[in-house]
């Protein structure tokens, strides 16, 4: 009877899965992400996880314990050394899972698993960087000087016959001044003495 076994078995032995969790866990711990079914991703985050956790205390117990679940000297150093360092300040939950589409073939669910700290399209702690804004010009408003519409006023056909026959009275009348003006210079001219009728005793000796 398998009352009180909640975890998944995975349809593998004991040795099996626990060879197979192993392998996986050291794939993540290089590589900080890898692709696999949804059920053995949820199996693997409650594998690693508490692993991740003894890496924060860094001394002899603490590696020899994880050494026994992970059996491999180089996922131990990058555990301790470089993972370490990036969780020391998270307080569990150091694993992320991404749903994607079936397989093919099976049709199985596959996901990514993925350590949190790692992925830096996630991250909320990035330096905000200072978006650098236009300075906005300011626009000079140009008063428009108001200029007022003469008044057309639409002279009648009576009003505009009026005006040429003004015009015809006075031109003939300019005309008359000028000839007069002339007349009167030619008869002034004609008026002058010469100089013979000017001295008339000069003439008689």
């Amino acid at each position: 009877m398998r009352h009180g076994k909640k975890f998944n078995h995975l349809g593998r032995k004991a040795a099996h899965r626990k060879a197979m969790l192993a392998n996986m866990a050291c794939s993540l711990i290089e590589h900080k992400r890898i692709k696999t079914t949804l059920a053995k991703a949820k199996a693997l985050r409650i594998y690693v996880e508490p692993l991740i956790t003894k890496s924060k205390d860094d001394t002899t117990h603490s590696r020899r314990t994880v050494f026994s679940y992970l059996k491999q000297k180089e996922a131990i150093t990058e555990l301790f050394g470089d993972v370490a360092a990036k969780v020391v300040e998270r307080p569990g939950g150091y694993t992320r899972i991404l749903k994607l589409s079936n397989r093919l073939g099976d049709n199985a669910q596959m996901a990514y698993i993925e350590l949190v700290d790692y992925n830096g399209e996630y991250t909320t702690d990035k330096p905000k960087r200072k978006k650098a804004r236009r300075a906005k010009k300011k626009v000079v408003k140009t008063e428009t000087p108001i200029v007022e519409e003469a008044v057309v006023e639409e002279e009648t056909p009576e009003e505009a016959l009026e005006v040429v026959t003004e015009t015809a009275e006075e031109t003939p009348t300019e005309t008359e001044e000028v000839i007069e003006e002339t007349s009167i210079e030619e008869t002034s001219e004609g008026s002058e003495p010469t100089e013979e009728e000017s001295n008339p005793e000069e003439t008689k000796d």
